[in-house]
């Protein structure tokens, strides 16, 4: 199963998650501290997240995410970004 290494105000914690699962959803199923103030719906930014490693083992970016104005390579919504086979690393981005 792949893991998902958080680190979150000045804290690390590695957790397992599924493939299909979004990063907010393992977040939230761990007790990682993830604002998230429109339900993890994608209409707001408050859940961004930086993608220290494994980018390439999420999902592509979302027409959601674009029409937030999401444009670095390394940003992404931890509720439209999808886990796929690999380990990812994430900062959860305080808002």
């Amino acid at each position: 199963m792949p893991k998902v290494t958080f680190t979150y105000g000045g804290q690390t914690k590695t957790v397992e998650g599924k493939q299909g699962e979004t990063l907010l959803q393992i977040g939230i199923d761990n007790g990682i501290p993830i604002e998230h103030a429109c339900g993890g719906n994608g209409f707001c930014t408050t859940c961004l997240c930086k993608i220290k490693k494994g980018n390439d083992h999420l999902s592509a970016r979302t027409e959601r995410e674009e029409n937030m104005g999401i444009s670095d390579a390394q940003e992404r919504l931890g509720c439209q970004a999808k886990l796929q086979n690999g380990d990812v690393e994430v900062d959860v981005i305080d808002i």
